[in-house]
């Protein structure tokens, strides 16, 4: 058993590691607080009857759970032949939800939470007023006569990707709409040291000079963020060269005028993946 001022010296370097840990990581997620993120338990799997779990929250910290769940009511699972497969078990609880997916047909999976709607702010005697909701119901939410309203469109589309036995590219086409990956290099064939490309699409046509962030998983381990960052070329593509094993999230923006809802005068279209790096 320790002695007591040994015990004391152990607490106290123990309490300034915590503590510079976490003034470090809160510099740096300040502007880029509260990540929405899918963490299956495994992306690659073999085997005669596989499954698997999928993670889904909102936080500060990859992949870690303290701020809110994320809901399932815009979950889509679409299977390697392109029909919607069903999640089964499904349950939110206080900081996250989750959900298991049986994988019956070789092949990759697409796993996407689509976030489509609007954000409304206005002033009402003086008083901030703000909502968000589907565009149908702005009407009976927000004033007719509202003053200083801003009216903002979201499409956010957050995915992953799992393989059962050989890898396949049905569910990796895209649809046309929002912000949208489309792989070069598979997202389920990733490996640490090597360069995987990628491309990404705004409403079907390449989204170009966009700066994409990718953080490692983790963040609550260390007391850098270990972010870096690619940018699109002309033709939408970019490159990320994995410096180790692990998981991975990736995420990009794009705010312009191209609305699809009359309300709206601003569009804020967001993308994020969360992918596996496995070792050479």
């Amino acid at each position: 058993m320790p002695k007591p001022a040994r015990f004391s010296r152990q607490i106290a370097t123990r309490a300034a590691r915590t503590m510079v840990l976490a003034l470090a990581a809160l510099a740096p997620l300040a502007a880029h607080a509260h990540r929405q993120w899918l963490l299956p338990s495994a992306t690659v799997l073999s085997g005669n009857d596989p499954w698997v779990t999928v993670d889904a929250a909102v936080s500060n910290d990859l992949f870690y759970f303290e701020h809110v769940p994320m809901r399932l009511d815009a979950l889509a699972v679409t299977g390697p032949d392109g029909a919607a497969v069903r999640a089964e078990n499904a349950a939110t609880g206080k900081y996250r939800s989750t959900f298991d997916l049986h994988l019956a047909q070789p092949g990759t999976y697409r796993v996407a939470v689509l976030n489509q709607g609007i954000f409304a702010s206005w002033k009402e005697n003086g008083q901030t007023k703000r909502w968000r909701g589907a565009a149908d119901a702005f009407a009976a939410n927000v004033p007719a006569n509202a003053q200083e309203l801003q009216v903002t469109e979201a499409a956010g589309r957050v995915e992953a990707f799992v393989t059962a036995g050989k890898p396949s590219k049905q569910v990796l086409a895209t649809t046309g709409r929002g912000l949208e990956l489309a792989p070069i290099t598979h997202p389920n064939d990733l490996v640490a040291g090597d360069t995987a490309s990628f491309r990404l699409l705004l409403d079907g046509k390449p989204a170009s000079n966009l700066k994409v962030s990718v953080v490692p998983g983790g963040i609550r381990y260390r007391d850098k963020l270990q972010e870096f960052d690619a940018t699109t070329d002309a033709d939408g593509k970019f490159g990320v060269k994995w410096p180790s094993a692990g998981m991975y999230w990736m995420e990009a923006e794009v705010r312009d005028d191209k609305t699809s809802i009359k309300q709206a005068k601003t569009r804020r279209a967001t993308y994020a993946v969360t992918v596996e790096v496995l070792p050479q």
